[in-house]
């Protein structure tokens, strides 16, 4: 990454950490269940390497909107509290000058830590944050999709993720891993599969903005179950 990436960058994250530091008396005097989280945060926490991935996804496509830095503060606060997001985008804001941004790596680092469904949820987010500002543009895609095969997610899995995110053709099959020809039997048994894989039990452990996502995912299956029961007639 250039000088000039890093600096903006730097900014950008700056102008976030600003708003959580404006916010955190009110956090303290809320009784938020947030509030007992540590506000330690290491350069090799997990979420500061989501924080980093969410930052290389915003800059994708050469400019970083309000409704995409509005995105991952909502989603930081909700997972971690606002004390501890205040933290993370400190250290972030710290390291960031110190350190090349490394995507392949941080991914390496997810891999080793986190489940399969895990990563799943972490490419949706990653496509929230793309879809912010109305619109995934095609910079966007290539990058996910470079993220997606860093964090040894298939690619039928990643053209699902992405069919609920960006609309085109047949996005219903998509998001089922099928193929438009297949019979109705067929249907029917990949609804179930894909329903099993994105089921939100599968994150019961993990935190409320996670099990979110897995929720999100979800209705997604079923919408697109839906939409084919629909154009065939099935029962």
């Amino acid at each position: 990454m250039s000088f000039f990436g890093y600096i903006f960058l730097f900014l950008v994250l700056r102008w976030l950490y600003s708003l959580f530091v404006n916010s955190s008396a009110t956090t303290q005097r809320s009784g938020s269940p947030f509030q007992q989280r540590s506000t330690t945060v290491s350069p090799e926490d997990f979420e500061l390497h989501l924080l980093t991935l969410s930052s290389i996804v915003m800059k994708a496509d050469g400019k970083v909107t309000q409704n995409e830095m509005t995105y991952v503060q909502q989603y930081f606060v909700s997972s971690y509290g606002k004390d501890r997001a205040n933290a993370i985008f400190k250290v972030f804001n710290e390291v960031v000058k110190k350190r090349e941004i490394n995507p392949q790596r941080i991914c390496q680092y997810l891999n080793a830590r986190t489940r399969y469904e895990s990563r799943l949820q972490i490419l949706h987010f990653l496509f929230g944050i793309a879809q912010a500002d109305g619109h995934v543009s095609t910079s966007e895609v290539n990058i996910l999709q470079q993220i997606a095969g860093y964090l040894r997610l298939t690619q039928r899995d990643f053209v699902s993720i992405k069919a609920m995110f960006v609309k085109d053709q047949d996005n219903a099959y998509k998001i089922l891993e099928i193929d438009k020809s297949v019979p109705d039997h067929e249907v029917k048994k990949a609804y179930r599969t894909m329903a099993k894989k994105y089921h939100p039990d599968k994150l019961i452990d993990m935190d409320e903005a996670y099990r979110k996502g897995a929720e999100e995912k979800f209705r997604a299956v079923q919408q697109a179950y839906e939409t084919i029961q629909k154009e065939r007639g099935m029962v």
